[in-house]
């Protein structure tokens, strides 16, 4: 039996760079299906160019849905029970595949397991809440037989960058919350996960590497600036939600109105002294913020060539 055939890899793009959309491809064993969805009109992406695969399609959404919406709609199109979320800028370790096959083929009780990165980061693949930041689990992967379950961690969350999903543990396909458009997405759907008694683990040996802000149209140079302004008004902007849907509206104004205030001065120092990078930067910081605290919708886009 081909364990690999329960498998389902979803890769999100954003009129991603060729190059390196093909060797996040390349890394993914043959035998696994693999489902590109494209946050964009096809008659609008002509550089959108692949090398042909079996094992590979791809779609296209018609207009940019975001990371959550977007891997939403690729759950939509997938049969198998377990499935991958991964972003295009991610290369899977070569011992991959062939670890994933024990969690898929096992009887361990996950809803999700995230993966170590093979290189040094200045961040983590995975963590806790910051209310447990002092628990210690007492779970149960040595509960099985043998030393199999010796390579996982019981975490709270995992980063979205590459997440296999156990799709049995949900009734819906609509799994991330859309009203997300950008950042905090994963955090939120783990949160879930946590109320909910279920289990997310890391695996020591799921194995990637990440390049980091590689995904879309904002790894050309060109289009850096409106790449920059686009995250910053949208973590800021998810910032707020997350706390407020999770922890409610006085723990999220709590939490970030030190954030607003600091925003909305430097944006004004950094008018004075004519830095024009810096005065987006937190013009956009600003605007993220406000435009969730006062609870309209996550709807800054670059500009219309970009959608």
């Amino acid at each position: 039996m081909n364990n690999l055939a329960r498998l389902t890899v979803v890769i999100v793009t954003y009129k991603t760079d060729n190059t390196i959309l093909r060797n996040c491809l390349n890394s993914i064993d043959k035998n696994v299906q693999i489902k590109i969805i494209e946050n964009s009109h096809k008659i609008e992406n002509q550089t959108f160019l692949i090398d042909k695969k079996d094992n590979l399609s791809t779609h296209y959404t018609g207009k940019n849905l975001g990371y959550g919406a977007g891997n939403n709609y690729g759950f939509a199109l997938v049969n198998t029970d377990y499935v991958i979320v991964a972003n295009p800028d991610i290369i899977f370790h070569k011992t991959f595949f062939e670890n994933v096959k024990k969690y898929i083929d096992s009887d361990l009780n996950f809803t999700i397991i995230g993966s170590t990165y093979n290189q040094d980061k200045s961040y983590s693949s995975s963590g806790l809440f910051k209310e447990n930041d002092k628990k210690i689990y007492n779970n149960d992967i040595k509960s099985f037989s043998g030393s199999l379950f010796d390579t996982l961690a019981k975490v709270d969350w995992v980063t979205g960058c590459m997440m296999l999903i156990n799709l049995k543990k949900f009734n819906t396909r609509k799994i991330f919350d859309e009203s997300f458009f950008l950042y905090f997405e994963e955090f939120d759907l783990c949160k879930g996960i946590e109320l909910r008694n279920e289990n997310v683990f890391r695996a020591k040996d799921l194995l990637i590497d990440h390049l980091g802000y590689k995904g879309s149209f904002g790894s050309d140079p060109i289009n850096q600036l409106e790449s920059e302004k686009l995250r910053e008004w949208h973590w800021m902007w998810s910032t707020f939600y997350f706390y407020r849907k999770n922890y409610g509206y006085l723990f999220a104004i709590k939490k970030t109105i030190g954030k607003l205030l600091r925003s909305f001065f430097k944006a004004i120092f950094y008018t004075i002294v004519l830095n024009k990078r810096m005065k987006s930067k937190y013009i956009s910081r600003f605007n993220g913020l406000l435009n969730s605290i006062t609870g309209k919708k996550s709807s800054y886009r670059v500009g219309g060539k970009y959608q």
